[in-house]
């Protein structure tokens, strides 16, 4: 194995002057947080949630003309239903008609409800006082960066009475900041400003590889990010106490994807700005994980690269080397991300961690499979799989298990080196594409594969159409249980 040892550099925030000021003004810094208030005003609304068990009881201890308000309305507890109910003075009070126990619950009020200050006047548990205001403030978010009149946040909520304070704000900011980082056009967003990204982590220490080391360490990642002016990287980030357990994360750093040679059609070429979904929302991870000290060893790697058709780009037909040693045959340059996180988890491997978790924008098959509201995973172990899948429904982020059908790996064969990056057939491509990631960890069962979608096609309260931090409350929720108090 070729070592790639070098020294390795402590950042804070900071404004790089090669990136200038504009590209330093992306970073979230919480400004949805605005939403949530400390104080109410003297026009400040109650909000009182309600559901089909504790409805029947409130209406019946409301005067006559508050219950002929709620028939002529039709108002009932489901649906996520606000309902403002008049007073002398305007409007005295909101109902929420909540389905279920939700930060999109949340979300849709904050959405529903007219411009105004606004207060829960119900005794929530902690977690539900924290979900509600994690669930009001993503309903502020918008990507205005490129806006001449950037959205005013015009609904505020008094903060919840028992909500954790400081794990909601790590989580609104941890979203916030990878759908910017998401949306933010590729044209501002290359390999070297993901490097930014990572060293934008407070207290973590991140290398960056390029150039012959990385043509030296990392063959892969410097074959697909040869066809770009913008030189491919990889990023090494480190923290936390060497006696705690080792956490692993490899995260698809794709910048943009033209397909290589392999060209994408116009439509499918149209957010390929999001191909970095995978590293985004790692980072995103990482940055909670940092932020709240958990007690693991912590390395994120991410092969950040552009595919691109430019005179250095990879070939179908090449044969490359891996980190792994094992040599690859190319028969799609539009089948890049699993050839660089090939050599990212090799990498990963060297270490045995504890836990080694990738995520990546991978495949099309993933959402023709479960779609884009459902997140896909593979792993070899039931207890991880199950570990996520209760994590998943805990957080609210659904996540789905397919399979590591291994007899599928036959359609990896190649007459010429020991894979090839693509299958011909086109069934089971996103297990298929599991399966080609499997060759490069040592440790299986101890590995789970995400293949994200990283994008809202489409608005739904709390999650606006655009860049999405796909799986992240999942993620979270199972580290949580794996390495929290």
């Amino acid at each position: 194995m070729i070592s790639t040892a070098g020294s390795y550099e402590t950042f804070a925030h900071r404004k790089d002057p090669c990136v200038g000021a504009t590209w330093a003004a992306l970073w979230f810094t919480g400004a949805v947080l605005r939403s949530l208030v400390t104080r109410r005003s003297a026009t400040t609304l109650p909000i009182v949630p309600l559901d089909s068990t504790t409805l029947p009881k409130w209406r019946r201890s409301q005067p006559k003309p508050i219950r002929a308000w709620l028939d002529a309305n039709g108002f009932e507890a489901t649906g996520n239903r606000p309902l403002l109910i008049p007073g002398p003075k305007g409007a005295a009070l909101a109902l929420l008609g909540r389905t279920e126990e939700s930060p999109w619950t949340w979300a849709s009020a904050a959405q529903r409800l007219p411009a105004g200050r606004y207060i829960i006047d119900a005794e929530l548990e902690p977690k539900q006082a924290t979900e509600a205001a994690i669930g009001w403030a993503l309903a502020s978010y918008a990507y205005d960066e490129h806006r001449s009149s950037p959205r005013e946040i015009d609904r505020k909520l008094v903060w919840p009475k028992g909500a954790d304070r400081a794990e909601a704000k790590r989580q609104i900011e941890a979203i916030g900041w990878v759908r910017d980082l998401i949306n933010t056009p590729a044209g501002q967003l290359g390999p070297s400003e993901l490097v930014e990204a990572a060293r934008s982590i407070r207290g973590a220490r991140v290398r960056a590889i390029k150039g012959r080391r990385l043509a030296e360490g990392f063959p892969a990642v410097a074959a697909v990010g040869g066809g770009s002016a913008r030189a491919p990287q990889l990023i090494d980030l480190r923290w936390g106490d060497t006696q705690h357990p080792r956490l692993t994360l490899v995260g698809k750093g794709v910048c943009f994807d033209s397909g290589g040679l392999n060209v994408k059609s116009a439509s499918g070429m149209l957010r390929m700005k999001k191909d970095m979904g995978g590293a985004a929302l790692l980072l995103g991870l990482a940055r909670m994980i940092v932020d709240r000290g958990l007690p693991v060893r912590l390395r994120l790697l991410i092969p950040a690269v552009e595919n691109l058709a430019g005179p250095q780009a990879y070939r179908p037909g090449d044969v490359i080397r891996t980190r792994a040693g094992k040599s690859v045959e190319i028969t799609n340059t539009d089948a890049e991300g699993r050839v660089i996180l090939a050599d990212a988890l090799a990498a990963a491997s060297d270490e045995s961690p504890d836990l080694l978790i990738d995520a990546a924008t991978l495949t099309g098959s993933a959402r023709s499979a479960v779609g884009a509201e459902l997140v896909p995973f593979w792993t070899r172990s039931a207890t991880l799989a199950e570990a996520l899948v209760k994590a998943g429904r805990s957080a609210r982020e659904p996540v789905w298990q397919l399979p590591l059908h291994s007899p599928y790996r036959r359609h990896l064969d190649s007459r010429i080196a020991d894979l090839k990056n693509a299958a011909s057939t086109h069934q089971a491509g996103a297990s298929i594409a599991a399966l080609f990631l499997r060759e490069f960890v040592e440790a299986p069962e101890r590995w789970i594969h995400l293949d994200v979608f990283g994008w809202n096609a489409a608005s739904r309260p709390g999650r606006p159409a655009g860049g999405e931090a796909t799986g992240l409350r999942a993620l979270w929720a199972l580290l949580g249980d794996r390495y929290g108090d």
